[in-house]
Formats: C-alpha cells, sequence, structure tokens
C-alpha cells in the first residue's frame, strides 16, 4: 500500500516565505510551531507528534455550555444514585463518608489544573491524553504513543454502563429480567446511542446539552428536597440523626475499605477533563476552558454533596447500607411514597446513563482517531476520515464492536466486575505519568524559550496530583481483612492491577519488537511522513526505509516527514510522483 507524500507548506512563524520550516533543534528532538483556526496562540510541539491540523475537520460547535455538559454528561452516570452506601461501607461512618466525597473533588481538581496547562501548550490538538503524553515524553521515539495508541484501543468499550441502562430499563418497565434479556437490551440501548452521534456532531452535542440540562435538575432537585426534609418538613421523622455523631464507626474502617471508598467516588468524577478531548473544535479554548472546565467539577462536586446529605438525611445508616435498593431510591421512597417515586427516579436515572454513554463516546472518538493521526496504527484512514458525514465512523464503529463483544462475552458477577476494574486501573498510572510530565514539559519549554502559554497550574497543586495519582496507583494493592479473596470478587482481591499492568507491559514488548527487533532483522529504519487523508485531515504514517536510502530520505524531508520544497520539485521532474511502503 503507498501514500503520496504530503508536500504542503505550514506557515509557521516567520518562516512563511521559505520552503523550509521553522525547527527548534534540541539535540535529537525539533520542535515546530503552527496555529489553528481555534486559537491565536501557535502550538509549539516535538516534531513526531501528529500535525496540527489548521481547519478542524469536526467543526466548532463546541462553546462554554458544551464544555461544561461534556464533562458534566460523564460524570454524572448512575454512580452518585448508587455508590453512596458503598462508600459509606469502606468510610465507616456518614461523616468521613461525606468528606471523601471532598477528598475526591480536590484529587480531580489538582488533574484538571494538569489538563488545562496541557490545553494552553496544544490548543488546537484534539484527544487529550494522547497528545500530552506523546509530547511529555517524546523518547524513546514513539513509545509513549504506541503503548497508549493499544491500550485505549484494547479498552474501548462502554460495557458497564450500558448494561447498568439495561437494568434501570426493566426497573422502569418493572420487568424480571434474565441475564441474557439483560445483555440484549443493553446492546441494543448502545448501539441506539451511536446511530444518536454518527450523522452529524453538531446536533449530538445540542442533544448533549439537553441531557446535561436535566440532569443538573435532577440532582439540584435531589438536593434542595433533601434541605427540605432536614428542615423537618416532611414525613420522614428524626431527619438529622445521622449528623448528631457524624463520625461514629471511623475507628471500624479499615485501609482497603477506605481505598475501595475512594475508588468508588474517583469513579463518579472521571470525566472532569472529558471536553480537553475536544479542544480543537473549541474556538479560543484555553480562554474557554479556563473556566468552563473547572465550573463543571465545582458544580457536580457541589450537586453531589447536597444529593449524599440528602440521602443521609431521609434514612438510618443502617437501611442505607442494608437496603436491596440503590441510595437515592430510598430516599425517594422515604419522602415521597413508593410506586410512582421510584418510577420517576428510574427514568432520570435512565437519562442520567444515556447521557454517560454519548458524552463518552465524543471524547473517546477523538483519542481514538487521534491515536490513530500519530501513525502508530494501521489503516490510518479509518481513524482519521471523518466522512461522509463529518464525524469519526471508524472510531466510533469500534467503540460500538468492543462494547458488544464485551457485554456478550463476559458471564455476570465476578468476570463482569473483574473487566470493569481492569478498564480503570492503568488510567491511574497514566494520570501519574501525565501530572509528572508537566513538569518535564514545563522545564523543556523554558530552556527552549518557547513563549508563556497564557495558563500555569500551580506546582503545588501539580504535586498534589502526583501523589493523589501515586496513593491511587499503590493503594488497591493493600489486602482487605477477611483475607487474599475477600475483596469485590471471590478470586484474588487485586488480579486486576496485575493484569493491568501486564497489558501495559506487553504493550511495551510490542513496541520493542515493532520498532526495536524486526527493523534490525529486516534492514530497514522507520521515518515519519505527513500525509493528506481529507481536505482538512492530515496524519503521521511511518515509513519503511532501506537503510542504504536512510541518509537520502534524510536529505530530502524536513522533521515533520513532509518532503521539502526543492527536493520535491526535483522528485517530481524525475519520477512524477514520490511513493514509498508504508506500515498498513
Amino acid at each position: 500500500m503507498g501514500f503520496k507524500i504530503f508536500t504542503k507548506s505550514a506557515d509557521i512563524e516567520a518562516d512563511e516565505r521559505s520552503d523550509e520550516f521553522s525547527v527548534i533543534d534540541d539535540g535529537n528532538l525539533h520542535y515546530t510551531a503552527a496555529g489553528g483556526f481555534n486559537s491565536t496562540k501557535l502550538t509549539y510541539q516535538e516534531a513526531s507528534g501528529a500535525p496540527i491540523e489548521t481547519k478542524s475537520p469536526l467543526g466548532y460547535s463546541v462553546g462554554p455550555v458544551t464544555v461544561i455538559c461534556l464533562n458534566l454528561n460523564m460524570m454524572i452516570g448512575t454512580g452518585v444514585f448508587s455508590t453512596p452506601a458503598s462508600v459509606l461501607s469502606g468510610a465507616g461512618s456518614v461523616g468521613l463518608a461525606l468528606f471523601y466525597w471532598v477528598i475526591g473533588f480536590l484529587m480531580a481538581g489538582s488533574m484538571l489544573a494538569v489538563y488545562l496547562e496541557f490545553v494552553s501548550y496544544f490548543p488546537s490538538r484534539s484527544g487529550a491524553e494522547v497528545v500530552y503524553l506523546e509530547q511529555s515524553f517524546p523518547w524513546p521515539k514513539y513509545f509513549f504513543p504506541t503503548v497508549f495508541a493499544m491500550q485505549t484501543v484494547l479498552f474501548s468499550f462502554a460495557s458497564s454502563n450500558a448494561v447498568v441502562l439495561a437494568d434501570y430499563l426493566f426497573k422502569l418497565a418493572n420487568v424480571e429480567s434474565t441475564a441474557w434479556m439483560q445483555k440484549g437490551v443493553a446492546v441494543a440501548a448502545y448501539t441506539v446511542a451511536v446511530l444518536l452521534l454518527v450523522f452529524d456532531t453538531k446536533w449530538s452535542l445540542r442533544l448533549v446539552n439537553v441531557i446535561g440540562f436535566i440532569k443538573t435538575i435532577t440532582l439540584t432537585f435531589i438536593g434542595i428536597t433533601g434541605l427540605v426534609v432536614l428542615g423537618g418538613h416532611t414525613p420522614v421523622k428524626d431527619s438529622i440523626a445521622n449528623f448528631r455523631d457524624a463520625f461514629s464507626g471511623t475507628s471500624e474502617a479499615t485501609v482497603y475499605g477506605a481505598t475501595n471508598a475512594l475508588v468508588k467516588v474517583m469513579f463518579s468524577y472521571a470525566g472532569y477533563s472529558n471536553a480537553c478531548n475536544v479542544a480543537n473544535e473549541v474556538k479560543n479554548p484555553i480562554k474557554t476552558l479556563r473556566w468552563s472546565a473547572p465550573a463543571s467539577l465545582i458544580l457536580v462536586a457541589v450537586l453531589y454533596i447536597l444529593a449524599n446529605i440528602a440521602y443521609f438525611s431521609a434514612a438510618s445508616k443502617e437501611e442505607i447500607l442494608n437496603s436491596n435498593v440503590v441510595a437515592a431510591s430510598l430516599f425517594f421512597e422515604k419522602v415521597f411514597g413508593t410506586s410512582g417515586a421510584s418510577r420517576a427516579l428510574n427514568v432520570l436515572i435512565c437519562l442520567c446513563a444515556m447521557g454517560n454513554l454519548l458524552a463518552v463516546l465524543i471524547g473517546q472518538s477523538r483519542m481514538l482517531r487521534e491515536c490513530g493521526r500519530q501513525g502508530v496504527l494501521p489503516f490510518t484512514a479509518f481513524w482519521t476520515s471523518t466522512r461522509p458525514f463529518g464525524t469519526p465512523l471508524g472510531p466510533f464503529f469500534l467503540k460500538w464492536a468492543l462494547t458488544v463483544l464485551m457485554i456478550l462475552a463476559p458471564p455476570a458477577g465476578d468476570a463482569f466486575n473483574f473487566v470493569v476494574d481492569l478498564a480503570l486501573y492503568p488510567s491511574n498510572a497514566f494520570n501519574l505519568l501525565l501530572a509528572a510530565g508537566l513538569l518535564f514539559t514545563r522545564r523543556r519549554r523554558h530552556r527552549l524559550h518557547i513563549p508563556s502559554s497564557g495558563y500555569k497550574a500551580w506546582t503545588v497543586t501539580v504535586c498534589f496530583a502526583i501523589l493523589s495519582s501515586l496513593y491511587m496507583l499503590v493503594a488497591p494493592w493493600y489486602p482487605p481483612l477477611t483475607g487474599a479473596n475477600g475483596g469485590d470478587v471471590s478470586f484474588w482481591y487485586a488480579t486486576y492491577c496485575v493484569v493491568g499492568l501486564a497489558i501495559v507491559g506487553i504493550c511495551g514488548v510490542y513496541y520493542y519488537i515493532w520498532i526495536k527487533v524486526l527493523p534490525k532483522l529486516g534492514r530497514y529504519e522507520y521515518r515519519q511522513a505527513q500525509i493528506q487523508v481529507e481536505e482538512t485531515s492530515t496524519a503521521n504514517k511511518l515509513v519503511k526505509v532501506p537503510v542504504d536510502r536512510v541518509d537520502e530520505w534524510d536529505r530530502e524531508h524536513d522533521a515533520l516527514g513532509r518532503v521539502r520544497q526543492r527536493a520535491a520539485r526535483t522528485a517530481s521532474n524525475e519520477m512524477g510522483e514520490i511513493v514509498y511502503e508504508t506500515k498498513g
């Protein structure tokens, strides 16, 4: 398979009259600058990264409201309705359980500050972690892009949220379901979610905004109702019973229980950085994201805490721990009665679950597309193309296929819970690398005299993010008091930690064989070529160049992998078209 090498010259700083490119040479690394239509700030990045798309092929439909709703929809799924009992069980007391939601907010806020500084460095790049790991750790060349791309592809499923949505749909219909009935409805629900997004980006974002508004109203209603309960204006008796000695039982909490509670809280906050995945679709992203992204996190944190206060005001600690229904259902039954209130709640929970599916699909489709643009995955056009609807159909299809597989393949119970934990654990490792990588990136930019980006997180905040991520990576290894098989699953409690890290390790082995071993045996080296996939879509492609032609390639191509203008003119006269063998 061949690709025509992209030869269009970029207008970079004062070099636009030349056929060469402005390159900052930093030894083995080369940094270039380019601008996108969405920002007045140039994006300075290491040349091996995916190229800047001057005009986003996905449009510019993401404004401040959509930023808030993308984050809010991903954070508010079903966790706030179902996890308070698990958090209370792990914390041991009502007071500590509430405090955990505050700790989770601080941990999420510190990592969000890391993301926002990265956005200010790369305002015209979507994909968030894909870009930030690529640029923080450019050496060994292509290592982090390869490992993260493979990990992202392998874990591109949202089976847990789809199954939860199916479960609540059966509750809403008041129908007893079998495991396969639930799987079938989950597949149908996820298929509908994908179909809502594939035909038009602008209208899909508007749908996300509407559902985000409904979620906000729902949790606001629960929070206000909880305050009314505390005021003694409902049938609930002794509404402040749980708050008289709020920290009673804290001493009974174990390290494993506390860690498990914090993991549940952080799962509920996951999604605070979702809007960073669409940064190149935001006009003036630095200014817009620096206030709207924190606003979404603060709003969600306030709503979470108020919702938990509402639950604890309506039911006793024992009732919440021992109830067969979620905390929100128990709250509605206590305050409004049983059937009608619970049914209304199930409608709202279904909407929250659907909004979560849509927000995750939007954010992760951009991540997958950016992985494809880096050149480390085969079939570049599959990941990068936005035809025919102006949406990333390839990433949408992959997520649908893997999600359906993970819904149908694992049996319910332990295997399903294991798959969910397995998907979450590696993200803690990448968060740690991101926070540490920000400090490296700062130092590198300062040494190269790159202009200020206009946003800088407090160093103490970045250090707190590093420590928080390290805790979330290490603490799950601490065993439960009930023994090695006494965790959330019936087998060894830390199996998902080992398997998660092993998968990342396997990705690293694949990189070594692909980039180091095979080229040495085949007597070729990989070089980067920039290709034009569509009118406004560009990507990198790794090209196999025979060892005896490497010097010639390096003379004819710049650091970005584009044919130098003089070389292109000469080669064009001699050959008509320049084509090299490419991976994929």
